[in-house]
């Protein structure tokens, strides 16, 4: 018996960190919306309980890529069970268009991170006038 529940217990712990991510010591993705508008790219992330100081926005040439990390909390308690993501996170992500990586914004609210990227000038659309002969 006492090795079934040895067996148990490992099993439980691999399914953990398959489901969660927790414990294997990789970065992971965040969810993340992706949306375009006329003239910019806005990017959302689920980001919660990180703090604004552990996460990093970057533009290279059409990619963004946002990283930081979830910090485990200290506990009085023992941590009987996690689904909670903690640990190192990335995203990445290349875009279509040309950027204006000068006017990137990004904000941290109630644990999504929004990052608003422009599209350049060239690259927004523009209407064309059809006129009569």
């Amino acid at each position: 018996m006492n090795e079934l529940d040895e067996l148990q217990e490992q099993l439980g712990r691999l399914f953990e960190s398959v489901w969660t991510g927790a414990g294997d010591g990789q970065a992971w993705s965040p969810p993340v919306d992706v949306e375009e508008t006329d003239d910019a790219w806005i990017i959302e992330a689920e980001l919660p309980g990180v703090r604004r100081e552990d996460v990093n926005v970057e533009v290279r040439e059409s990619e963004v890529m946002i990283t930081g990390e979830i910090k485990e909390r200290e506990r009085a308690g023992i941590l009987r069970r996690r689904t909670r993501r903690v640990g190192a996170f990335e995203y990445r992500v290349a875009l279509p268009n040309e950027l204006n990586a000068d006017a990137v914004e990004a904000k941290l609210k109630d644990g999504v991170l929004t990052v608003r990227v422009p599209k350049a000038a060239q690259a927004r659309p523009r209407r064309i006038d059809v006129k009569p002969e």
